[in-house]
């Protein structure tokens, strides 16, 4: 071999090494995605769920040998569901720790601080655990893989209607998310020709006026009631109803996670219903619920199932599809336009899709009651 030509394979590995070193996140044996997630506090096990899930594909992906023979890792930093913690974990991964992308946030009121470091650094943000409108309006590096709440309160309001009943109430939060969700119902009823029957809108998310918005509520005298609200919360809600002798329909979309409201409703929850946007966890028929079955298992060394580490699993299962195809010199730019061309994309009869131009892979809602013997029926 020529010196010309040993020193031009040298140029040519110092570049391609450069080109990883200024990909942050990306090494020649692993690819670190951040993420921030209550793991402590009230809503620890959402954020316990969601990294869970994801960690569950992530090994299964490991164990294979990783994409292009690199290992992926996830670095979670706890924000006990709290914002100025989430925002300040979203800039130590992005300026100190140097993450890929971010994944898996647990709600838009978590995710919304982290919008401004990931467009002025251009990283990816991927399956941020809301369907509220904010998050969904199209941005060059967010993507959703999960319908929306208008998606499901529409889906809510079509299923009840086909029954006949037309007096429908919304329990919400006083806060950009909320009015947009109760913007959705609206908007849901008028194509059908109806009107809210009555509202309770919560300014105070930490200690919300559980007997004020039960008076406000009745006031409609509602066939159904949709709740919008964290599952403490809705659960307060639904007993008081109960005691005040209530006798409609309660409803959650699935913004408090199913699992958590089923737990804290213990004996109260039987028929209530919740919206998922994920098949059920326990559908073995679904191939990517077979596969997340197994995958959980061999993370949590037990059988612990549920719609939201099934979310995760899929979310991870569409990020590292994207990391295939974007091939063996990653970087943030080949990645999203990987992501933008997985069309109709199949992670198991359960399938998502984007473009350059929509960023929100999917569209499925299913309603779920919870039976007598608290479990969930479909």
């Amino acid at each position: 071999m020529t010196v010309v030509r040993l020193a031009a394979l040298a140029v040519a590995a110092l570049g391609f090494a450069s080109a990883q070193a200024q990909t942050s996140g990306v090494s020649a044996t692993a690819i670190v995605i951040g993420q921030s997630a209550p793991l402590s506090g009230a809503n620890a096990e959402l954020g316990n769920d969601i990294r869970n899930g994801a960690l569950a594909y992530f090994k299964k992906v490991n164990d294979a040998g990783g994409v292009n023979g690199r290992k992926l890792q996830l670095a979670t930093l706890d924000d006990a569901n709290q914002v100025p913690r989430a925002e300040a974990n979203t800039k130590k991964l992005v300026e100190e720790q140097g993450v890929f992308a971010l994944f898996g946030y647990a709600s838009a009121t978590l995710s919304r601080p982290a919008l401004p470091i990931v467009e002025k650094y251009r990283v990816p943000f991927l399956a941020p655990f809301t369907g509220a409108d904010p998050m969904r309006v199209f941005n060059k590096y967010v993507f959703n893989i999960r319908a929306s709440y208008a998606d499901e309160l529409d889906k809510i309001v079509e299923h009840y209607v086909t029954f006949g009943l037309k007096r429908f109430a919304i329990v919400h939060y006083d806060d950009p998310v909320g009015k947009e969700n109760l913007t959705a119902v609206e908007r849901a009823l008028k194509k059908r020709n109806l009107t809210i029957a009555s509202v309770a809108a919560w300014k105070d998310r930490a200690k919300p006026d559980i007997d004020g918005g039960l008076k406000e509520v009745m006031k409609g005298n509602p066939d159904v009631v949709i709740l919008t609200t964290l599952f403490k919360a809705s659960s307060d809600f639904i007993k008081a109803a109960q005691k005040a002798g209530f006798s409609g329909q309660m409803v959650s979309n699935s913004f408090p996670g199913a699992s958590p409201l089923a737990k804290e409703l213990g004996a109260a929850g039987s028929g209530v219903a919740i919206t998922q946007v994920v098949p059920p966890p326990t559908r073995r028929s679904v191939p990517v619920v077979k596969e997340y079955q197994d995958a959980i298992e061999k993370q949590l060394g037990k059988k612990e199932f549920s719609f939201t580490s099934l979310e995760a699993y899929i979310a991870a299962k569409v990020t590292v599809e994207a990391i295939r195809r974007a091939g063996p010199r990653l970087t943030r730019e080949n990645f999203i336009q990987a992501i933008e061309g997985m069309k109709s994309y199949d992670t198991g009869d359960f399938p998502v899709s984007f473009s350059p131009t929509d960023h929100n892979g999917s569209d499925y809602v299913e309603i779920t009651v919870i039976g007598r013997d608290l479990k969930f029926n479909y």
